[in-house]
């Protein structure tokens, strides 16, 4: 089977969870309260490439304040639909010494990458760690962090679009869908 095709029956066998007109509301939303809180901060924001990549692109021309902008890469999927251990890709700058930082990211699933970054973040210096999501799932267990800002909470069903992948398919997507049930 192609690949096209194969992308193709993936997203039949999905239903959209959030549309793109409710991923455009949260994204304002969420760019408000960031603008409350960080924007006398001069903060450095760090995109979590690559599923933040649209997130950030989106988000930060509705930023009106001041920062600096740079992206780390840290990854617990890869081509696969659940979590291992934490892979940096591309290690966190130097610069994040001494900064307020924002860090983006497109999900909080068990949070353990998001802790992860924190972890490192916090132990290169910085001042401050905050994070925003896009999406953020609602498990029945603790996580080991909570996010300061959140778009939008969806169950804890595979979901993907808007900069995050199902098997590496569609990130290009203007809503959030999640898997059937099989």
């Amino acid at each position: 089977m192609s690949q096209a095709r194969s992308a193709w029956q993936f997203l039949e066998n999905s239903d959209v969870v959030a549309s793109a007109d409710d991923v455009q509301t949260a994204l304002r939303r969420v760019a408000a309260e960031v603008s409350e809180r960080l924007g006398d901060a001069y903060p450095l924001v760090l995109a979590v490439m690559g599923g933040a990549v649209v997130f950030a692109g989106q988000i930060l021309p509705l930023l009106r304040f001041p920062l600096d902008f740079d992206y780390i890469h840290a990854s617990r999927y890869g081509p696969e639909t659940r979590g291992a251990d934490v892979l940096w890709r591309v290690t966190p700058p130097e610069s994040v010494r001494g900064r307020a930082l924002l860090v983006l990211d497109d999900i909080l699933d068990g949070g353990d990458t998001m802790a992860a970054i924190r972890a490192r973040l916090l132990e290169l210096g910085a001042a401050s760690f905050q994070c925003a999501v896009l999406v953020e799932k609602k498990l029945s267990r603790a996580k080991p962090i909570r996010p300061d800002f959140v778009g939008l909470e969806v169950e804890d069903r595979f979901v993907f679009g808007y900069g995050m992948d199902a098997k590496g398919y569609w990130r290009n997507l203007p809503e959030i869908r999640a898997m059937r049930d099989k």
